[in-house]
């Protein structure tokens, strides 16, 4: 198990609404969530998670592991006013790709409200100035506008299409 103590508080960047930060243990139910929701998972390539112990593996086997190897990934995004982690949004190493993939994912509820948008541009903000990152992407699944429009927010433009775990993607990226 990976010691995540150097991570508990630091703080990645954060919006007028937003903080994004490191995952933490207490982050696991609302990890467990994003991964068990039918409506969150629509253009995700995965099988929803129905015991919290998925959620619990994948903090301590893929978002820790992340964060030591790298130095980041997928960073949890806690809403201010409502004071509580309604997504996530940050960067992950893609040895498929061989490259840094921009992802995010937020609570039905916060769709539709600037979001995604705000926290992806407050992400990218943080690429080249703290983690030396020069060029990322984001692999969207075909029909996803809603993912595809923050993209191209942020910078990015249609590079490739490709497969990901089985499924047709579109690749958007952006060079600094």
């Amino acid at each position: 198990m990976v010691d995540n103590s150097q991570f508990a508080t630091e703080k990645i960047t954060e919006t007028n609404r937003l903080i994004l930060r490191p995952f933490t243990e207490e982050d696991i139910p609302a990890l467990f969530l994003m991964n068990s929701l039918p409506e969150m998972l629509t253009y995700i390539p995965m099988e929803p998670f129905t015991e919290e112990s998925q959620a619990a593996d994948i903090y301590h086997n893929v978002i820790l592991a992340d964060y030591a190897k790298h130095g980041f990934g997928r960073w949890a995004v806690h809403h201010k006013a409502d004071n509580k982690v309604i997504g996530f949004c940050g960067p992950k190493y893609l040895p498929e790709f061989n490259k840094v993939e921009l992802g995010y994912r937020y609570f039905p509820e916060y769709w539709g409200k600037g979001i995604g948008y705000e926290a992806a541009q407050a992400a990218v903000d943080t690429f080249q100035p703290k983690f030396n990152i020069d060029l990322f992407i984001a692999l969207i699944l075909h029909g996803n506008q809603g993912s595809e429009g923050v993209a191209k927010k942020v910078g990015m433009s249609l590079f490739d299409q490709s497969e990901y775990l089985g499924h047709k993607v579109h690749v958007y990226q952006r060079e600094f």
